[in-house]
């Protein structure tokens, strides 16, 4: 240690290294990106101003909209500068900035899938008193827990992330800062990190994860109850889309995060983050918006209004 120089940037070794391959993969994440922003900023709007959708379903799906955009904007640009401008060096100040950041949104979107979860339970298990038990106020309350769990367990991994010290590589193997990229290059003792995050991430993540199954459970059952089959269709439609969102986004943090040995490298690491830092919210809105009969409506009437223009 005594001998071993402190590092005070790092140098994200990107996507690719190939000349031939910077502008394409540079043109085809901007794509990405602006449909990102495009498809989430349209769910958002067709939310506040269709008085159809001011329902607690469409309001968590606001917010699961207003998550996605904030989560792919906080690594998306800059990798996006990166391959522009092949400069990749970054202070470990504004990396571990992105990363509280970045684990900010991850944390809170676990979260209000577990809220979405219980808002279907209700609406499914418990119809005459579901307007009582999802009132505006306690859809309110519920999506401020939702950030204020989010925030603390992000300051708990971040100021443990600040007391780590870098002194051998500076290479973080990603196109942007996390906390598993920043374990395999430290020469500080890991231990405690590691065992809060498994800790942690096994009572805030597992005990979300838990309550989703259990959720869906009720769910399921009472829905092979209902003798309407379009009734049936409709929530079988509604809560496949969330199961898929849950799948997706829980399978790629579960494999980036809990894993035998923080200090491994895996070659589909950077595949892994493409896929839940750009893809993923690219699907959301798009699985929702596909099965969703009533967004469909929402998008059609607005189709409709601007070619047809209500008379004065």
């Amino acid at each position: 240690m005594g001998n071993q120089t402190i590092i005070n940037e790092f140098f994200l070794s990107g996507l690719s290294d190939i000349p031939a391959l910077q502008v394409p993969l540079f043109l085809f994440f901007l794509l990405i990106y602006l449909l990102t922003l495009i498809w989430n900023f349209l769910i958002i709007v067709l939310i506040v101003t269709d008085s159809h959708l001011h329902v607690p379903m469409y309001f968590f799906l606001g917010n699961l909209a207003s998550l996605d955009l904030c989560c792919s904007s906080v690594t998306v640009p800059r990798m996006l500068f990166d391959l522009h401008t092949k400069t990749r060096m970054i202070s470990i100040t504004a990396c571990i900035t992105q990363v509280f950041f970045f684990m900010f949104f991850i944390d809170t979107e676990i979260f209000l899938l577990t809220a979405m979860s219980y808002d279907r339970y209700n609406a499914v298990c418990q119809p005459l008193r579901y307007t009582q038990i999802m009132s505006s106020k306690a859809c309110g309350q519920l999506v401020s827990i939702v950030w204020c769990f989010a925030l603390t367990n992000t300051l708990v991994h971040t100021l443990c992330g600040f007391n780590l010290t870098f002194c051998g590589s500076e290479i973080i193997q990603n196109f942007f800062c996390e906390l598993p990229q920043l374990f395999q290059i430290s020469c500080s003792d890991i231990f405690i990190n590691i065992l809060l995050i498994f800790l942690l991430g096994a009572i805030l993540g597992g005990g979300s994860l838990i309550l989703t199954i259990l959720s869906y459970v009720y769910i399921f059952r009472t829905v092979l109850k209902m003798q309407i089959k379009d009734k049936m269709s409709k929530v079988f439609s509604t809560c496949m889309s969330h199961l898929t969102v849950v799948f997706l986004f829980y399978c790629s943090i579960m494999f980036n995060y809990f894993r035998p040995s923080p200090k491994q490298h895996f070659a589909g690491d950077k595949v892994l983050a493409v896929f839940y830092t750009t893809i993923v919210p690219l699907l959301n809105p798009l699985i929702y918006s596909l099965r969703n009969q009533d967004l469909r409506a929402a998008i059609h009437n607005v189709g409709i209004e601007k070619n047809y223009p209500p008379s004065k």
